[in-house]
């Protein structure tokens, strides 16, 4: 257990190889996730990376081969600018290090929504306590956006059908933000 801290430290002084790379190799890109980490499997381990402001590596064994990639379901942080990196140094300080208790969702490319809590408590939850800013999903920031005036998720089939890009994503990501605001009010059940 000793090595994940060590290698941990390692790759948060130097970097992953990439702007954009982490450490997290258990789910190939495109590949299936780890039987641990499935759709609605329950798994845990110490948080071995922090990736940006809602996502990590939680370490179901030894070395970055089996660190699971987590976005975490029940927070939506900011990822650029100021806030951007206050979130990610919020996340550091509650979960690096730590035992994360997660809950599966789906996967995504190489890496896996779920809900997680470290010492009972969910992580959004948290984030949200130390002030994190949260991404509005609801919102297209564009000038054509506040132009054409902001639309209903039921104006984007029409939108869509219309040729409206933008408001037809704008309905889309207020969808998104919904669906997300849903999944925050269900129980998380921890074995």
């Amino acid at each position: 257990m000793r090595r994940i801290w060590i290698l941990a430290a390692l790759v948060t002084l130097f970097g992953a190889g990439g702007a954009h790379a982490d450490p997290c190799e258990a789910i190939p890109e495109g590949g299936p996730a780890p039987a641990a980490a499935s759709y609605g499997a329950s798994f845990a381990g110490p948080v071995a990376y922090v990736i940006d402001g809602d996502s990590f590596c939680v370490a179901l064994g030894e070395g970055p081969k089996t660190w699971v990639e987590v976005r975490l379901g029940d927070f939506y942080a900011v990822k650029t600018g100021t806030a951007g990196a206050t979130a990610k140094a919020a996340l550091e300080r509650i979960a690096l290090g730590k035992q994360a208790t997660c809950v599966a969702n789906l996967q995504s490319g190489d890496r896996v929504a779920a809900r997680c809590s470290i010492d009972g408590k969910p992580v959004g939850d948290s984030l949200r306590t130390a002030g994190v800013a949260e991404e509005d999903l609801g919102s297209v920031a564009s000038p054509v956006a506040s132009r054409s005036g902001r639309r209903s998720a039921q104006g984007s089939a029409h939108a869509s059908q219309s040729g409206d890009v933008l408001g037809a994503a704008q309905g889309f990501r207020q969808g998104v933000a919904s669906g997300l605001k849903r999944a925050a009010r269900m129980p998380m059940i921890i074995p």
